[in-house]
């Protein structure tokens, strides 16, 4: 098995792993996944990814054929997010995904970043129980909306979180400084209702404040500076 650099005339590959990868591992419906497939990896939108040098888009080969993908980006000074890690479902018996996840990680402390972050739909227990056999842990949950439906998403992290007591409004709130996500004018971290509990919301290293407020595009921007977050995709899928 070879891991290389993903290449733009990868991209029918990358579909095709996707596609069956989701339908493999999701109770979604198949125009959605169509849908998500041909948003996320059109031929422009890859080639984009491939040549910024903060993404990282990795393939596995089996005698030249494709047959997984990890695709993650560094979204903040210290921390990096996996938001897909997809072998094709002939191919999960072998350590395809083990592999691609530990090549993402190496390749990320290298570049003088520790933290790695990863999202995984709550009803993907498999991909959950991947995380965890890494040596990650959940800490928090978020919603996300896929094509009109609402989902609870899982956060996992690596290893212990810095987490900052915050008290709003009579309710104690931990800010993750190891979890770092980019914005248009600073960083944001993240916030929690408890120290190892439910996704509360964002705070903006920029102007020090809680950001929880969302702007017509449905982006969370901060009030008090116009910081806005940069969308991220919603979920990496291993199983």
């Amino acid at each position: 098995m070879d891991i290389r650099d993903a290449l733009p005339y990868d991209k029918p590959a990358l579909r095709d792993v996707a596609r069956r990868s989701l339908e493999a591992s999701y109770p979604l419906d198949p125009t959605t996944i169509t849908a998500a497939v041909d948003e996320w990896y059109a031929k422009e939108t890859l080639d984009e990814r491939v040549q910024q040098d903060k993404q990282l888009l990795l393939v596995a080969e089996q005698n030249e054929q494709v047959v997984g993908f990890a695709d993650a980006e560094q979204t903040g000074e210290s921390t990096a997010e996996l938001y897909w890690l997809h072998v094709d479902p002939a191919y999960r018996t072998e350590s395809y995904g083990e592999r691609l996840f530990e090549k993402v990680r190496a390749t990320f402390e290298n570049r003088g970043v520790p933290n790695l972050l990863g999202r995984v739909l709550a009803v993907n227990t498999a991909g959950g129980g991947f995380y965890e056999r890494h040596g990650m842990e959940k800490v928090g949950e978020e919603t996300v909306d896929i094509d009109g439906t609402s989902y609870a998403q899982e956060i996992y992290a690596e290893g212990d979180t810095d987490a900052e007591a915050l008290h709003v409004d009579g309710t104690t709130v931990y800010i993750d400084h190891t979890a770092t996500e980019s914005g248009s004018l600073g960083q944001f971290h993240l916030v929690y209702a408890e120290e190892d509990g439910e996704h509360y919301g964002y705070w903006c290293a920029k102007c020090e404040s809680l950001a929880n407020a969302m702007d017509a595009m449905g982006r969370i921007q901060c009030d008090g500076c116009g910081n806005t977050r940069k969308p991220t995709r919603w979920d990496a899928a291993y199983l």
